[in-house]
Parts: C-alpha cells; sequence; structure tokens
C-alpha cells in the first residue's frame, strides 16, 4: 500500500496500539497491586480474627457480647464450660435466657438502663448451669459503633463466691498490712531507744547516786540520834545531855537531816519523772483517740532525744505555750522524736548547731514546725525522703523507715508531714486537725 493508498478498513495506527498496551499494563500493575493490599488485609484480618479468638478462649469472667435487640452475638469460652450450651446454641439467644426466670425482668431493666445512660449498671443474678443458677455479678456496658450510635451492650460477670472470697483476701492483707505497719512502728521506737540507752542510764544514775548518798547520811543522823535518846530514856542529866548533844552536833544534824530528806525526795521525783517518760514513750499508742497537748509531748520527745545527743545542740522551742490536738500520743510522741533526731543529725558537722521547734495554729491545723541549719535536703532528693528504706545516713546509723513511718502516722490522725521550703537547713511541718473545742 502507497502513502497515497488509504488504510484498510478495520486497521489503527501503531500508536493507537501503544496506548492500548500501555493502558493495559498499567490496568494489570493497579489490578496486582490491589491483590497484594487485599492479601495484607485478609493477613490483619485474619490476625485479627486469630486474636480475638485467643482473647474470647484465655477470659476466664462470663463474657456476652449482646445485640441491640438483646441477642447473643458472642461468648467467650468460659460461657459454654459454664452453662454446658454449644457455641452455636447460644448465638442469636436472647441473653436473658441463660439466667435465672426471677432475674430476667431485673436483667432487662439494667439493660435498658445501660442503654439509655450511656455508663455501666452492675447487678446480681442467677446464671443457669447444669447445677442450678450460680450467683453472679453482672456488669453491662454499653458499646457503640464508629458512628457512635448505641450497637448493643458486653456483659462481664463474675461469681460472687469469688468476688467475697477475694474481698476476703483483701481484708486478710489489709489486716496484715496494718500489723505489719504497728510492727514497724514499734521497732522504729525501739530503735530510737536504743540510740538513747546511754542518756537515759546516766539521767537515771544522777538521781539513784544522789537517793543513796542522802540515805546513807540520814543512817549516820539516824545513829546519833538514837544514842541521845537513850541517854534521855537512861536518865542522864540535863549538863550531860547538853555535853553529848554539843558533842554529837545535834543541832546541826537536824539541820542537815532537813536538807538530805529533801535531797532524797528530789532524787526520787526525777527517777519518777524519768520512769514516767519512759513509760510513755514506750508505750504503744494504739487505742482510742485522745486529747493532749502537742507542745508537752515535743517537749517531752525533744528531752528524749537530747539525753542521747553525741554533741551538745541549741534547742529552742517558740510559738505557743499549749496546743490541744486529738490523737493517740504515744505515736506523736515517735513522730517528734523522728523528726528531732534528724534535725540533730543534720547539724553534726555544724559549728554553730541549733533546732528550733515551732508550734502554730494554722486555721483548723495545729502545725509543728521543726527546723534545723544544716545542709538541707537537695532538690534531687526531696521526692524520695519519705519512700521506706531510703537513707542518706551511713549504714547502721539509719533504717530508711523514721519518715516513711511518720509521714503514715500523720495521715492516720487526718493530718501530713511535709518537707517545708526553707533555706539553709531543713524544716519538716507535723500538720494535725486541732481538738474541736480549740478551733
Amino acid at each position: 500500500m502507497t502513502q497515497d493508498q488509504p488504510p484498510h478498513e478495520g486497521t489503527f495506527p501503531d500508536s493507537v496500539w501503544m496506548d492500548v498496551l500501555s493502558a493495559v499494563d498499567r490496568t494489570y500493575a493497579d489490578l496486582v497491586d490491589y491483590q497484594e493490599r487485599l492479601e495484607r488485609q485478609n493477613a490483619e484480618l485474619e490476625s485479627l480474627r486469630s486474636f480475638h479468638a485467643s482473647v474470647l478462649a484465655s477470659v476466664s469472667d462470663i463474657l456476652i457480647v449482646v445485640s441491640r435487640t438483646g441477642e447473643v452475638e458472642e461468648v467467650s469460652a468460659s460461657v459454654p464450660a459454664r452453662t454446658h450450651l454449644a457455641r452455636a446454641e447460644l448465638q442469636g439467644r436472647p441473653a436473658a435466657d441463660l439466667f435465672a426466670a426471677a432475674d430476667r425482668t431485673a436483667l432487662a431493666a439494667a439493660m435498658r438502663r445501660a442503654t439509655d445512660s450511656h455508663a455501666p449498671v452492675t447487678i446480681e443474678a442467677g446464671l443457669l448451669t447444669p447445677d442450678g443458677p450460680c450467683p453472679v455479678e453482672v456488669s453491662l456496658s454499653p458499646r457503640f459503633d464508629d458512628r457512635g450510635r448505641s450497637a448493643g451492650l458486653v456483659l462481664t460477670a463474675r461469681s460472687v463466691a469469688e468476688l467475697r472470697q477475694a474481698y476476703a483476701e483483701l481484708e486478710r492483707s489489709h489486716a496484715e498490712l496494718k500489723a505489719a505497719q504497728a510492727l514497724l512502728v514499734r521497732n522504729e521506737k525501739l530503735a530510737s531507744l536504743g540510740r538513747l540507752l546511754a542518756g537515759v542510764a546516766h539521767e537515771l544514775n544522777n538521781p539513784i547516786s544522789f537517793v543513796y548518798a542522802n540515805a546513807h547520811a540520814l543512817e549516820r543522823y539516824a545513829a546519833k540520834f538514837e544514842q541521845y535518846f537513850q541517854q534521855v530514856q537512861a536518865g542522864a542529866s540535863r549538863e550531860d545531855l547538853m555535853r553529848l548533844r554539843e558533842d554529837l552536833k545535834l543541832d546541826r544534824e537536824v539541820r542537815n537531816l532537813r536538807d538530805a530528806v529533801h535531797g532524797a525526795r528530789d532524787g526520787a521525783e526525777r527517777v519518777r519523772d524519768i520512769v514516767e517518760d519512759l513509760r510513755r514513750l514506750s508505750s504503744e499508742g494504739s487505742g482510742e483517740m485522745e486529747t493532749f497537748d502537742l507542745v508537752a509531748v515535743t517537749q517531752v520527745a525533744a528531752a528524749w532525744v537530747l539525753r542521747g545527743a553525741r554533741h551538745k545542740v541549741e534547742v529552742v522551742t517558740t510559738g505557743l505555750p499549749t496546743l490541744s490536738v486529738t490523737g493517740r500520743p504515744g505515736h506523736i510522741q515517735q513522730v517528734v522524736m523522728n523528726l528531732v533526731q534528724n534535725a540533730l543529725d543534720a547539724v553534726e558537722e555544724v559549728e554553730v548547731p541549733k533546732v528550733t521547734l515551732d508550734h502554730a495554729i494554722v486555721g483548723d491545723l495545729a502545725v509543728l514546725s521543726v527546723c534545723d541549719n544544716g545542709a538541707g535536703v537537695p532538690d534531687a532528693l526531696s521526692q524520695a525522703i519519705f519512700d521506706p528504706f531510703f537513707t542518706t545516713k551511713p549504714v547502721g546509723r539509719g533504717t530508711g523507715l523514721g519518715l516513711p513511718i511518720s509521714h503514715k502516722i500523720a495521715e492516720e490522725h487526718g493530718g501530713r508531714l511535709v518537707l517545708a521550703e526553707k533555706a539553709p537547713g531543713a524544716c519538716f511541718r507535723l500538720e494535725l486537725p486541732l481538738d474541736r473545742e480549740t478551733r
């Protein structure tokens, strides 16, 4: 065919065929890409189905997915195991039929309430089993589709007996925790008391020695008076009695006798006060709350810590002279002892050590501030100082329990123990509710 001749009918130029082939290639590539995406989505769907099935098989609690009309759509493997009904028998069945007839009205009302309120509802019902209705606690939670519309409910249930057993175990754990905490309080109190034994021995030794010396003096005075009265009873003359009185120096001994009696009494009273302080210090502090003077408790606690101090520290008490609070004075005394002991430890290297105990009322709270002029608490450690067993003291000097126990005791009394902002040094604030009559 020449150039001038027209093409045969039904034939196309090569450019048209090239366009067709290019379009076919693009379509094939699109189909391959679509198939690959479809295969990936199918694999993801299979993985999701497998995950969904494994979850339903692993759930030990009763789990029932209910449609908007109340029929069962899906169940966990635990449902057929408990009801002895096959999964096929359960699907499409009214969910209420799985529970005792006496509970179905309440269950239907709870389902409506959960759907209308868009919030979970919990009731107790009897799940039908071959052995009869099993009491369970049922939680009905609404579920929604991707448009936020109600799609039905999810029912989860657990045996009431299991819940009661779990609650009993929780109660036992709570009781054991309280017992362990009480033991920690006592142990920490004994540790603090042990650090004070040397000071206690010194404090008791002084008044006891004083009483002992005066007792010996009283014994000598008694012997002289007995000798004089024997002569009186024997009928000695006035001149002989006057001479004997002068020889025995009875006039002076009478004055000394009075001083010895006063000295022995003062020494005995000091021993009595020390023993009373020890009794209060070693008391467990349990039992009913009582009203007491926080200032007096602070003074007793600080005095005991100072008795066992390894170095001389100026302790200044400021603020109110009395401050009535309600609580367990034995526990609060332990808190104050911990705070004062920590303050003394913090100023060991200070040239002029000083600890300030300030008492004030802030709103409805009685506030005791224990401040020192030591190095203070670094910011990096301020969040950890109330953690159990955390301590910056050398081994053998601290248990790391003083502040955590003190913090817990303050909370049990309706107050709190905090590290206040202060520079230089550290300042701890113990806040306790005031006695009602003081407010």
